[in-house]
């Protein structure tokens, strides 16, 4: 079973701009979780999906209808979803000596 999911847009949309129920946000990311954790187990992590989970639970921890405890929990997990996406996000390669060399870069001399 396939399920799409929408990456480039907000978390989840609520009608004339309020906030999503909490119910609906706890439900999406919980979804979202088990997806992420049955495909890194089958394909690998994804990058994208980590960073949907996150986008959730950081919605989740500045929803003002939430339960201070559940609130300050998303928060905490927001922001190791989001450690997981720093993590995952590939790094610049410093060029090598050769590299710099053949292609005229040159290092700042202090």
């Amino acid at each position: 079973m396939a399920i799409a999911i929408d990456m480039a847009g907000p978390a989840v949309t609520a009608p004339a701009g309020t906030p999503p129920q909490p119910e609906l946000l706890v439900s999406a990311a919980l979804h979202l979780m088990s997806h992420y954790s049955a495909n890194a187990a089958q394909a690998g992590p994804c990058l994208k999906l980590a960073s949907v989970i996150e986008r959730h639970l950081k919605a989740l921890a500045s929803h003002g209808d939430l339960n201070p405890v559940l609130r300050a929990t998303c928060q905490q997990l927001s922001e190791q979803w989001a450690a997981v996406v720093d993590q995952a996000l590939p790094r610049p390669s410093r060029p090598t000596l050769f590299k710099r060399f053949v292609g005229g870069t040159r290092q700042p001399t202090r």
